[in-house]
Formats: structure tokens, C-alpha cells, sequence
């Protein structure tokens, strides 16, 4: 099969060739028939199975067939790289025609994004809660909407933006195409589906929880202590090309940039506390090449598209497993091949089994000589980050008598919290925790306006609980 037999019209045929694409993907082949039929869709694949060509395409060509001097489609997506990654391919494949697109995403000034709304667009790409600023200020009419696509519906889930999402789909007509893609499809994603889509068309190109077929994976067991050393090591001994490095917060991507930036390394890292030209700086520098490693939290895991990415390194094994898929489909992009590598510290050992549980594979285990796990090290777990103060006033206060006598009884009795010995307690006041975001204008975190996701609170010994954001 080719793209000449998908019924597109020669426009855009021509900017798909001038791409070299001849053959299209699997789900390509399926979607976009579909699409031009004008069938609802559900696009249940893996990251870098060319979905976005295929609601990309049969869209354009639809778009040919009419005029409007409002908004015809929308394309809501969960972050600023994909939003960036789709406007791109809307713009190369839609090369050749007469039609006017625009991204709006937080991060970012509102002027230029007001201005391009004002002015008119066919076509529109939007994280929804900056979409829903410029709703909000009445720059944004659906009346002649004909498509509306959810791209990465269970990352919208992950990300806290599926209220946001139903807060949209409320003011849209009912009259329209829908295609609604997601790499799995949680309950509640599943729940959405369900709600919106009209005797759906179901294209499953893989099973969930499925690798790209051309990954190459291998785990290294290694002391936490030592990871930063076998990094530097493999990156040097296997003369790898592009590494694309996860970890699961933002300060230890910063942390880790930093440390492989003082072996000599070329590197950067993105994350949600960065702003968005930095991240858009740090991108286009690993497209080029000019940096060769790029550490990052899972907001790359999906909407990242840069080919030629040798590596991905999961220095640190994520918490939800599905994650896993989803970082190491970076590479292997467009049938060539690559190399996923996961650094697993005795405490991970257990996200490493439901890993492989989810995808139904073991995962081969190498060792690098003098980089052994050693037993003799403990649970190996990861260092507290916080300590309670035991001097001063409160001196005692988290063990024996000493904790029910003098200042500190006192202090206990008007209701302040007790630490258990080693516990880790956020010094963050909870205003700042938990106060919703007042738009217009991006939320902390790197969130996208109103939709920012909750910190996650994870339960620690004693009870207490830590808050981090990862992305």
C-alpha cells in the first residue's frame, strides 16, 4: 500500500513525498480511510506508530472540500511539546494549502496567541487549560467546528486535565467527528470514550503495555550511589549517540545535569519548573546535536519527537509502569532501531517486576565489571532529603521523656505535629500547596493553566507524607 491509494488529494500527496514517506503506517493505513469517511475513531497505539499523520492527513483533505471564517477543527493535547510536535506536522503536510493554524499552550506570552485567534484560524492546537483562558475571554467560538480530536487522552488523565476536558466538550456542538487516540485505556479514559463518541471505528494497532517491536532493552543492577559512574561509563563505552535520560523529579534531573556536565558531557535538562524557551532552546539544541544528552522527568515521555535518539536511559525506573512504554518508545522511532537501558537500584526491583508484568516480557540483565551490585550496601534505599532540627527549644521532641517535659509538652498540646524518627515532611506552607491556580497566565510547575495536575503525595515510615511534582 501506498499513500496514492488512500484517496488524499495531490496537495497533499506532495508534502507527504517531499518527506520521503511512500509507505504509510499501520495505523495510518487504517485511520485515515476512516477519518475520510467521517467516522468517530478510537486510536488505541504506541508512541511513534505515525498517528499523528494519521488524523493529520485525512483532516486536511476534509478541510480542502470547504470554507469557513471560523474554527473547523480542534486538536486538544495534553502538553507544549506535542501541541508544538502537531502544529508542526499540520503545517508541513498542509505545506501547499491555504489554511491558517495556530497552538496555544501556557509558558508562554498570551499576545501573540490572542492576536492569531483574533485574527482567524481553520485549524487549532491547545493544552486545555490555556484554552480554557482564551474561552474565558471570549476568543474562541465553535459554532462551525466540524472535528474535534483528544490526542494522549490517558496522558490528559495522568496530568489532572480530564475536568478541563469535559469543561470543553460542554461547549461544543454535538454535531461533529471525534477521534480520540490513547496509548491505554484506563476506566476512566475509557468511561470518556464512551460519553463522546458515536458507533466509534476501533483501530488497535498493539496490545497495551506493548514495546516497539525494534527496542532493544537490558536492565544493569547498580547501587544508587554508583548510577551517575555507570552512566558516564556506558555513555562513553558504547559511543552512544543521542541519550535521552528519565528520572523522576526535577531537582535530580537538574542535580544530574549538572554532574554529567562536569564529566565533559554535553548536556541539558527540561522539566516542568523550566520555562517554556528554555525547554524550547533545550529541544531544538538536542535536535541539531550540538547537546548530546538530554535529561528529562516524564514530561518528555510522550510528544517528544526527535529522531536519531540512540538511547533512552531510565536513570531512575518510573512509578506508574505504563510510563515505562512510554519512555522508551523515544527511540526506535520510524522502524529503525535502538537501546533502552534501565539503571535498577535494589529499592526498584519491585517496579521492575510489575514493568515486566505489564509487558509481559522479562527484561535481559547485564553487569559492567567493577560496577556490581554490592550486597553488603542495605536496602540501598534512597537518602532522606529532610532531618527534623533536634536542637534548640524542641530539642527531643521525637523520642522519650524528654518529648513530654518543659516548652515542648506545651507546644505539643496546641495540636503540632509529632515526627517520627526519620520521617520526611514537606516545608511547604499549604497555601502554596494547595491553592488553585487564578488565571490568565501559566500555573506554577510548568502546569498549563487551570488544569494543573496535584502534587502527588507518596506515604512514608511513620505515616506522615512527602508532596512532589515529577513532571
Amino acid at each position: 500500500m501506498s499513500f496514492d491509494t488512500l484517496g488524499l488529494a495531490p496537495e497533499i500527496i506532495r508534502a507527504v513525498k517531499a518527506k520521503n514517506y511512500e509507505t504509510p503506517t499501520p495505523i495510518q493505513a487504517k485511520a485515515i480511510p476512516a477519518i475520510l469517511d467521517g467516522k468517530d475513531l478510537i486510536g488505541c497505539a504506541q508512541t511513534g506508530t505515525g498517528k499523528t499523520a494519521g488524523f493529520t492527513l485525512p483532516i486536511l483533505h476534509r478541510l480542502m472540500a470547504g470554507k469557513s471564517p471560523s474554527l473547523r477543527v480542534l486538536v486538544l493535547v495534553p502538553t507544549r511539546e506535542l501541541a508544538a510536535q502537531v502544529s508542526d506536522s499540520i503545517k508541513t503536510y498542509g505545506r501547499f494549502l491555504r489554511l491558517r493554524t495556530a497552538v496555544v499552550y501556557g509558558g508562554v506570552g498570551y499576545a501573540p496567541q490572542i492576536q492569531a485567534l483574533r485574527n482567524g484560524v481553520d485549524i487549532l492546537v491547545a493544552t486545555p487549560g490555556r484554552l480554557l483562558d482564551h474561552m474565558r475571554q471570549g476568543l474562541v467560538r465553535y459554532n462551525a467546528l466540524e472535528v474535534l480530536v483528544i490526542d494522549e487522552a490517558d496522558r490528559m488523565l495522568d496530568m489532572g486535565f480530564l475536568p478541563d476536558v469535559r469543561t470543553i466538550l460542554k461547549t461544543l456542538p454535538t454535531q461533529r467527528q471525534t477521534l480520540f487516540f490513547s496509548a491505554t485505556m484506563p476506566p476512566e479514559v475509557q468511561r470518556l470514550a464512551n460519553e463522546i463518541l458515536k458507533q466509534p471505528t476501533v483501530i488497535e494497532i498493539a496490545r497495551q503495555g506493548t514495546t516497539a517491536k525494534n527496542v532493544r532493552q537490558v536492565v544493569y543492577s547498580i547501587d544508587t550511589a554508583r548510577k551517575r559512574d555507570l552512566l558516564v561509563h556506558l555513555i562513553d563505552k558504547e559511543q552512544m549517540g543521542q541519550v535521552l535520560v528519565f528520572t523522576r523529579t526535577k531537582h535530580r534531573a537538574d542535580h544530574l545535569a549538572g554532574q554529567l556536565e562536569r564529566t565533559g558531557k554535553r548536556v541539558a535538562a527540561i522539566h516542568g519548573n523550566k520555562s517554556q524557551a528554555a525547554r524550547t532552546k533545550a529541544l531544538e539544541a538536542f535536535r541539531r546535536g550540538s547537546i548530546q544528552v538530554l535529561v528529562a522527568t516524564n514530561l518528555a515521555a510522550r510528544g517528544l519527537d526527535v529522531k536519531g535518539i540512540s538511547h533512552v536511559v531510565n536513570y531512575e525506573l518510573p512509578e506508574v509502569p505504563e510510563d515505562y512504554v512510554h519512555r522508551i518508545g523515544r527511540t526506535a522511532r520510524a522502524e529503525a532501531a535502538g537501546d533502552a537501558i534501565s539503571l535498577v537500584a535494589p529499592h526498584e526491583r519491585e517496579q521492575l517486576r510489575e514493568i515486566e508484568r505489564l509487558i509481559g516480557e522479562k527484561i535481559p540483565q547485564s553487569t559492567v565489571e567493577g560496577f556490581e551490585h554490592r550486597p553488603d550496601t542495605g536496602t540501598d534505599a534512597p537518602k532522606r532529603s529532610f532531618q527534623p532540627r533536634r536542637e534548640g527549644r524542641h530539642a527531643g521532641r521525637n523520642s522519650g521523656a524528654a518529648h513530654r517535659q518543659g516548652p515542648s509538652r506545651r507546644f505539643s498540646e496546641r495540636g503540632a505535629p509529632r515526627f517520627a524518627q526519620g520521617n520526611e515532611r514537606s516545608l511547604r506552607s499549604p497555601r502554596a500547596d494547595s491553592a488553585p491556580h487564578q488565571g490568565p497566565g501559566p500555573a506554577r510547575n510548568g502546569q498549563e493553566g487551570h488544569g494543573h495536575k496535584p502534587a502527588d503525595r507518596q506515604p512514608v515510615a511513620g505515616g506522615s507524607w512527602r508532596r512532589w511534582s515529577s513532571n
